[in-house]
């Protein structure tokens, strides 16, 4: 008999291409769409709606049968309350990073092995490995598209039951093999919104769900710039929106007409800090901590030097791990600019990924100096 797969089609071209190459390597393959999200499924910003037609119709190309399925209340439980949380605490969480673990490969992966399913299969960039009888979440060929980060909370039982059937190619010869098989979504753009959200203004989301307080914007020696509208619809690194951009240095060394960015937000006064310039020292950090821990391997790397990622779109960055109760220390060679609580530092040796942390706190890069010295 064939072994079935279960694969979660969104909808995307990512997807779609999956399902249709492990058909073509002999899987049994069946197609499962995710609804994930129901409080305002009629705007024009959460197109479930529309994703679940595409999905439907390339299911129907591809000749292969599709159930939907209903996780809005898990997602709601699990993940979108974390979510507000994070955010009324003054962090900024990765929706995406949780959305995976409890989402896609646990809600998901459960329902499929109900279905009979052997393995499932999704639309992301990355691949797994087998060795000795462990299971290794590796970084996918395209660096451009490789998105391991996200799914860095995955354990041993997650993947050894997950394939990538992406994670060798490139997203160009995605979208060449999708026009080739004559898939209708060939040329649908990348979904960039929050997991399962869509994409939409997001301070006027947040705000539903969100108390908040207006309150100062100072430069970091404490003179008024302007008026925030509350503390959780900003980040660490935030560029726009801060209705700041007339405003100038006041002969600032970083140049009067420098852009400002967000660079702490002080809960205590609630104020917002800003800074001008992207290389400013106040964005710069030379070290953090990071707690709420997931190791693919199921235990923690030994101590010492690997790669990490404070945030997706970053280069690797060389560091040194240390271990300690619950958490775990990175020193980096080269300061890393706005590393923010709330978002993960995921860890990586070489291709693999090693898995990581919530970022609870971070150091200034001339602060980590100057204790290294005293050290």
């Amino acid at each position: 008999m064939k072994q079935r797969v279960v694969v979660g089609l969104s909808g995307g071209v990512d997807s779609a291409v999956s399902a249709w190459l492990l058909k073509q390597q002999g899987f049994d393959v069946i197609g499962l769409f995710m609804k994930n999200w129901e409080d305002d499924d009629d705007s024009e910003y959460c197109s479930s709606n529309i994703d679940f037609v595409d999905a439907a119709a390339v299911a129907d190309v591809i000749g292969i049968e599709i159930e939907h399925v209903n996780f809005a209340a898990e997602y709601k439980d699990r993940v979108f309350a974390e979510f507000l949380r994070e955010y009324q605490a003054g962090r900024t969480p990765n929706p995406d990073v949780l959305c995976n673990a409890e989402i896609k490969f646990k809600a998901f992966l459960d329902h499929a092995m109900r279905l009979g399913a052997a393995k499932v299969a999704t639309g992301h960039y990355a691949r797994v490995r087998e060795r000795d009888g462990r299971f290794e979440l590796l970084k996918g060929l395209d660096p451009a598209k490789d998105q391991s980060y996200f799914l860095h909370r995955l354990d041993q039982q997650q993947l050894a039951r997950t394939l990538f059937p992406l994670g060798e190619l490139k997203k160009t010869e995605v979208r060449r093999l999708a026009a080739e098989i004559g898939l209708p979504n060939a040329k649908k753009k990348d979904s960039t919104g929050i997991c399962f959200i869509g994409e939409r203004p997001f301070r006027e989301f947040l705000n539903r769900y969100l108390s908040h307080a207006p309150g100062p914007i100072e430069d970091e020696r404490g003179r008024p710039l302007g008026r925030h509208v509350g503390l959780s619809f900003y980040t660490l690194g935030q560029r726009q929106g801060l209705g700041i951009g007339g405003v100038k240095g006041r002969g600032d060394a970083h140049g009067e007409h420098a852009p400002w960015f967000v660079a702490r937000k002080d809960l205590q006064r609630n104020a917002l800090v800003v800074v001008q310039g992207h290389g400013h020292a106040a964005l710069q950090y030379g070290a953090l901590t990071a707690d709420d821990l997931s190791w693919t391997a199921g235990a923690p790397p030994a101590p010492g030097r690997y790669a990490a990622r404070t945030r997706y779109r970053q280069a690797d960055a060389a560091c040194a791990l240390t271990l300690h109760d619950g958490g775990f220390a990175l020193a980096f060679d080269e300061a890393q600019w706005a590393v923010t609580p709330g978002q993960s530092a995921v860890l990586y040796d070489g291709v693999v990924c090693l898995g990581g942390g919530v970022i609870a706190s971070a150091t200034l890069a001339e602060a980590h100096r100057r204790a290294q010295a005293l050290a």
